[in-house]
Order: C-alpha cells, then sequence, then structure tokens
C-alpha cells in the first residue's frame, strides 16, 4: 500500500433532512440508517482502510463530535481526529486538512470524501480510487468522481464534461466543463438526455501539491489563515484560526473556477443518502415495496414506505402507500415522502414551539 496515500473523512454535518433518526448530538454520520449493524462513518472508514495506510486516514468533524468518532472507530491516534470549533464550509475544512498533512509528508496523495455516503460496489469503488490516485500523483490536475445518472434527481448537483475529449491514457476521465447545483426537474431531464452530465460526488482526488496551488490562486485567503497551524496546534490556536476564516464551499471557491479539473466517469452504486428518498433507492425492500427496519413491525395493505422504529417496539401499519414513518426516541414522524422536503421546516418548528429537547 502506498504511503504516500492519504485521506480525508468529512464528518462534520448535522443532518436535519434525516429527523428524528439525525439528532444534534448524533446525526447521520453516526447511525446505522441501513440498518446493517454499521454506521456510515464506520462503512466510510472501513471502505478507506483498502486504499490508504490506517494511519493516513484523517476526520474532520465538529468539536462536539469528537467523542462520538473516537467511539465508533476505535484505535484512532489523537491526530487523526481534526476538531473544528465552529462550521465553515467544506474549503475550511480541507485546507486545514491539507496544513496538518503537509507537516507529515509533503508528498501527500489525497482522497477528500463525505462520511455519509452509501456505496453498494466497493470492490469497483476502491478500483476507481487507485486508478484516479495513480492520475492525480503523475498530474498537477484536481480529479473528482462523477456518477453516471439513472434518473433525473433534483437533489444532487451535476457536472458536464467534454464528450470529445477522450484521454487514451484513462478512457473514463474526462475535462470538466461546468458545475451545476441542484436543477429543477426540467433541467435534470435535460441533463440526462444530453448525455453529458453526470451526479457530483463529492469525493475529491488530488495531489497535496496541486490542491495547495489551487488554494494560493484562488482561495489565497484561507491558505494564510490556516498556514500558522504548521508550527503550533492546539485547541486555541485552532479556535483563533476558525474566528477569523470566511465560509465557503471548494467547489464554489476552486473547483468551479480552475481550469485544471478532471472528472472520472463512474459507476459503482453510489448514494449520498441525503434525502429519505434516496435512502429508499438503497435499502432492502419487502414485496410490497416497503424498506423496514425493526424486529417487530407488522403491515398491512401498506407499500412503497419507509418505516424505522426501535428493536423493542411492535408497530401494526395499515392501509399507508407512499409514507416515511420513524420513530426515535421521543419521537414519532408521519409523513408523506413526496413532502418530505417539509422536514426542515418541522424541525424549525419543533425548536421554535418546544424548545432544543427535540433536536
Amino acid at each position: 500500500m502506498n504511503k504516500n496515500n492519504f485521506c480525508v473523512i468529512m464528518a462534520g454535518g448535522i443532518g436535519t433532512r434525516f429527523w428524528p433518526m439525525s439528532r444534534i448530538s448524533r446525526p447521520k454520520q453516526f447511525i446505522d440508517v441501513l440498518g446493517i449493524g454499521e454506521t456510515l462513518i464506520q462503512q466510510t472508514f472501513r471502505r478507506f482502510e483498502k486504499i490508504c495506510p490506517r494511519e493516513n486516514i484523517f476526520i474532520v468533524t465538529n468539536l462536539m463530535y469528537r467523542n462520538l468518532v473516537h467511539e465508533q472507530i476505535p484505535g484512532l491516534g489523537e491526530y487523526q481526529v481534526l476538531c473544528e470549533p465552529a462550521r465553515r464550509n467544506t474549503a475550511p475544512c480541507i485546507a486545514f486538512a491539507n496544513q496538518i498533512i503537509s507537516n507529515i509528508n509533503p508528498d501527500a496523495n489525497i482522497i477528500v470524501a463525505p462520511s455519509d455516503q452509501v456505496i453498494i460496489n466497493e470492490d469497483r469503488f476502491v478500483e476507481i480510487l487507485n486508478s484516479a490516485l495513480n492520475v492525480s500523483e503523475q498530474n498537477d490536475w484536481l480529479l473528482t468522481l462523477g456518477i453516471k445518472p439513472t434518473y433525473p434527481n433534483t437533489g444532487y448537483g451535476y457536472i458536464q464534461f467534454n464528450e470529445n475529449q477522450v484521454l487514451e491514457t484513462n478512457r473514463e476521465l474526462r475535462k470538466v466543463i461546468t458545475f451545476t447545483e441542484k436543477p429543477c426537474y426540467e433541467m435534470a431531464v435535460k441533463f440526462l438526455k444530453d448525455g453529458d452530465f453526470l451526479w457530483n460526488s463529492g469525493i475529491f482526488i488530488w495531489s497535496l501539491k496541486s490542491i495547495t496551488k489551487a488554494f494560493s490562486e484562488h482561495l489565497p485567503e484561507i491558505l494564510e489563515v490556516f498556514r500558522p497551524l504548521s508550527s503550533e496546534i492546539t485547541e486555541a490556536k485552532i479556535e483563533e484560526t476558525y474566528t477569523i476564516c470566511p465560509s465557503i464551499s471548494i467547489d464554489y471557491g476552486i473547483m468551479e473556477k480552475a481550469q485544471n479539473v478532471y472528472v472520472m466517469v463512474s459507476d459503482f452504486g453510489w448514494s449520498d443518502v441525503g434525502t429519505w428518498a434516496s435512502l429508499y433507492e438503497v435499502r432492502e425492500k419487502d414485496k410490497n415495496l416497503n424498506t423496514i427496519v425493526g424486529k417487530n413491525v407488522m403491515t398491512y395493505d401498506t407499500k412503497d414506505c419507509i418505516i424505522t422504529m426501535p428493536k423493542h417496539k411492535l408497530a401494526v401499519l395499515q392501509g399507508l402507500e407512499d409514507f416515511i414513518v420513524i420513530e426515535e426516541d421521543d419521537i414519532l414522524l408521519i409523513c408523506k415522502k413526496d413532502q418530505e422536503q417539509q422536514i426542515r421546516k418541522f424541525v424549525s418548528d419543533v425548536e421554535v414551539e418546544k424548545g432544543e429537547k427535540f433536536l
């Protein structure tokens, strides 16, 4: 295994769209959303152990989740869990990790990935990432993985690539033309019809030298903010850094502006499980197309539902179609699947009317 291969797992999100399963104290990445006995961050870490030395895997999370990370991934060194005192989006998160990695290995080749994605074909995933690492090691390029779209999803970002430019050395690698944030349905349909658009996976591959150069060209202010961490890494210094650090995404700050961005066309059974509907797509289903987590759930004339109940609780459901039914601790949510965008409003209303107890 290449000692220059590093991985940065971003694990600081709150995940309000998965309320009430996802709570501020234990967000989506720390939950077994598939009901398979392994949380999303545990699955993510295990996958990257096949690509990078274990000691080269870093997790960037919010300070409040430090103990959760160590609890779910035992044996991590303290240096591997980078705790942000405040949320500043993905560019500062990546710059923070870059600075720490540069102190260890200036020749690092880095994968950056979210902690809360589902990958069905892990062998293919590993194969594609190893190929991408070989490319980034040899070229001053910023790579991302683009997923072949299967339907007009309006919850994902899209990447347009140059379909006429195919590299002889790697036919799955294409030059990026544009990034488009979550489109309307009509636009998503057009993207699929055009055939030169991919879903944006949010997984990046680059050498430390290439991404540092990109920061110096497009986000020099963030690069300078984190540079002092090369000589002093203390909680007080990190707190001071985040106090003056602007909030900006890596997509907007660098990927949409840089001219050396390439996408690797990928197909390994991917979902960012950002919504209940996307979770429904990857969970196993019964003969009535219900996806059920819970040992004591009985259904009658019920179909196309997402159901998650505590193991000890008996639930009897009759006459439901296309519903989300979730019970978690002291909260029960029953919501139409096609109205799940309302969940953020529900969370806001709960905070106003009931306080933070139920968040």
